[in-house]
């Protein structure tokens, strides 16, 4: 596909959720990004699919181009939001692809409704991380996302600020692209000289603490699987190292619970690069046109 992309508006009850697609093919996948990104995660992978298919990505409620839309957020939004938008686009039994977050709702959406998917990747992301005894999620999610919330409360003076601020992050400095430039300006508003992240704080943590909280919710979907699905996992983490964000023996616990679930580990990649390298994201547009619940 080539980097051209529609953007599509979605009417809901409270506002428009924003959409894009790349590719005008018959054969159709519903992309769901990660907690603080937006639709534009999608474009690398989105270049690799082949002719004959489109893409389409969407920006979740209180991210990207869909930050206007209020309150409530969580995962039985998300879904809501995301079936909609299937019908409105008139997706018939797309794939629902999933990275991080997204994996999470893509899950919970395929298994609610199996008549409206046609197939599920899961793209390092959707497996349950149970909380220790007595663990207080708010303190676990400011230790595991702390960074990625205090990013949303900065300001930056200049784009090419913001391209800096990036740079110097360890999953991405060895991996710098222009698919990574594209997702970072799409993800900017505000005035010049104090531009900040379109993502909604609120929208972040209320899915965070829920993504924590969900291993009851998450564990019966996998469980529950409509037909066979796959887990690609990146060995390195959100800062680049390992383990993973899915770490083998977490995949190796539910895959003896979630009988049609395989899982693929993707050598060299981290949790960012899996969608935003062109090698990585190659990778994920395969399995994407492999995947279904027949």
């Amino acid at each position: 596909m080539t980097l051209d992309h529609q953007e599509l508006d979605v009417a809901l009850p409270d506002g428009r959720l924003r959409v894009l697609r790349w590719g005008r093919g018959r054969r159709a996948v519903l992309a769901v990004h990660g907690i603080t990104a937006s639709a534009m995660s999608w474009q690398a992978v989105a270049r690799a699919m082949p002719i004959g298919w489109s893409l389409y990505a969407v920006d979740l409620r209180g991210r990207g181009h869909s930050a206007g839309l209020p309150a409530p957020y969580g995962f039985d939004q998300h879904v809501n939001d995301l079936v909609t938008a299937a019908g409105q686009l008139g997706l018939d039994r797309p794939v629902l692809a999933g990275h991080s977050l997204g994996g999470y709702i893509a899950l919970l959406a395929a298994t609610r409704h199996p008549d409206r998917f046609g197939g599920l990747l899961l793209v390092d992301g959707g497996l349950p991380r149970p909380l220790p005894d007595g663990a207080d999620v708010d303190a676990v999610l400011e230790a595991t996302l702390g960074p990625a919330l205090a990013r949303l409360r900065e300001t930056f003076p200049s784009v090419t600020a913001y391209f800096d601020f990036w740079r110097a992050h360890p999953a991405l400095k060895d991996a710098w692209n222009s698919d990574i430039e594209d997702y970072l300006r799409y993800d900017l508003t505000g005035p010049a000289g104090a531009l900040r992240s379109r993502v909604i704080e609120e929208a972040a943590r209320t899915d965070g603490r829920e993504l924590l909280g969900g291993t009851a919710m998450f564990g019966a979907a996998l469980r529950t699987l409509p037909g066979p699905a796959r887990l690609l996992t990146a060995p390195a983490g959100l800062f680049a190292e390992p383990p993973g964000f899915q770490p083998p023996d977490l995949c190796a616990t539910w895959q003896a619970q979630a009988p049609l679930l395989s899982t693929e580990t993707v050598p060299g990649s981290n949790h960012y690069t899996l969608v935003l390298d062109p090698a990585h994201a190659a990778t994920v547009a395969a399995r994407i046109t492999q995947a279904s619940f027949a």
